[in-house]
């Protein structure tokens, strides 16, 4: 089967892959996809209008990620969080998202919700963040689901240091019901968000970070990290409390981090949720092997299935990086999990017809297409509305 794409000329695509079907969920390591929304592709999504949502669509697509032994991160920046999902839609993914796992077991293990405070944008003082943080954390804890504490804009804009980051967060730890995860999101994913912690120089940051964190070790899960920087998380994590996980949150080096003993809380994970389930189960394999040999030919097999979907998430993740949601939609498009290619906010003109298809050819190269007949029809149309 072959396709014409722009800038690749008549590509042919390689033999479809079969992933094993997943039983159980991997035990080596703690792993959530963080997930899209489907955007209703009749609703208005125009820049600046309410989340129209396709509800069915979305939640199908969580049941989807649960089915490959994954846990979901929901509400978070995939979501569309500060570009484009609104509190409104927000409140009603996260009641959703908890219903529905429910099916599956646990919420509160199952799925985990980010609670920031996008919804209290002019907020202009500590004491009115807080309340707004502590509003989003009950809607969380009341659906059942766990807490994830967003870096926030609105504290980045406020903070004269990392005091006040220290006197917001330890009021945060008082509200909440269980231990949450706190996530650093480097600038590179939202440039609003440069000098958090109480400064833009990294090691300093970090310093900050760690304090509050061994303050408050018995309140925090663990921490997702997103500044993609191999050798910070690796030292980070090893200056974390006993107890206290590192999920990644590196869509360039994850297969590595999650070798040498990151969990992982990614987005790239929505896109390569068969791929990344299966490589968690050698992973798994491998670290219960009794001889170094055989654990030696599994970890070269987990390298082998996590290869080539690094280059697809450095496509889909390139530079301005906070534009990766397009990608993770066009491919779940791509795969059939909704019917438009469509996004709130009407983000899905954020990346070039090129550069989807790039991600289209890596994808197909990784084995990420399930259905090669139906992706290649989708992608003729796209490029059919196009011109080509």
């Amino acid at each position: 089967m072959r396709i014409d794409l722009p800038g690749f000329g008549a590509y042919p695509l390689r033999p479809p892959s079969a992933w094993p079907v997943v039983e159980t969920a991997a035990t080596s390591r703690i792993v959530y996809a963080a997930a899209h929304v489907v955007a209703d592709p009749l609703g208005d999504n125009t820049p600046g209008s309410p989340a129209a949502v396709d509800w069915d669509a979305t939640l199908r697509f969580r049941r989807h990620l649960w089915s490959h032994g994954l846990r979901v991160a929901d509400a978070m920046d995939t979501a569309q969080r500060n570009m484009g999902l609104d509190w409104a839609a927000t409140k009603e993914l996260i009641r959703r998202s908890a219903a529905e796992a429910r099916s599956y077991g646990d919420p509160a293990t199952l799925v985990a919700c980010g609670a920031g405070t996008d919804h209290a944008p002019g907020a202009s003082d500590l004491g009115t963040i807080t309340a707004a943080y502590a509003e989003q954390i009950e809607t969380v804890q009341e659906a059942g689901a766990g807490v994830i504490v967003m870096a926030s804009r609105q504290l980045a804009r406020v903070a004269s240091g990392p005091q006040d980051y220290h006197q917001v967060y330890g009021k945060l730890f008082g509200l909440a019901g269980r231990p949450v995860i706190l996530h650093w999101l480097g600038e590179m994913f939202d440039p609003q968000l440069a000098g958090y912690w109480g400064s833009r120089d990294v090691a300093a940051a970090t310093e900050s970070f760690l304090e509050l964190i061994h303050a408050h070790a018995p309140m925090v899960d663990g921490v997702k990290v997103s500044l993609l920087d191999e050798e910070h998380e690796i030292g980070l994590r090893a200056a974390l409390p006993e107890g206290v996980k590192l999920y990644t949150g590196d869509d360039f080096n994850y297969p590595s981090l999650i070798k040498s003993g990151s969990h992982a809380l990614l987005g790239i994970f929505d896109a390569i949720a068969p791929a990344a389930a299966a490589a968690l189960q050698v992973l798994d394999a491998a670290e219960a092997a009794c001889d170094e040999a055989g654990r030696e030919r599994l970890l070269a097999q987990y390298d082998e299935i996590f290869a080539p979907t690094v280059a697809l998430s450095r496509k889909i993740f390139e530079t301005p990086t906070y534009n990766y949601k397009t990608g993770i939609v066009f491919l779940a498009w791509l795969n059939g999990h909704q019917d438009a290619f469509a996004m709130v906010n009407g983000a899905q003109s954020a990346r070039s017809l090129v550069h989807l298809a790039e991600v289209f050819r890596l994808a197909d190269q990784a084995g990420l297409l399930a259905d090669q007949e139906l992706a290649v029809r989708r992608m003729k149309a796209l490029l059919a509305v196009n011109g080509l």
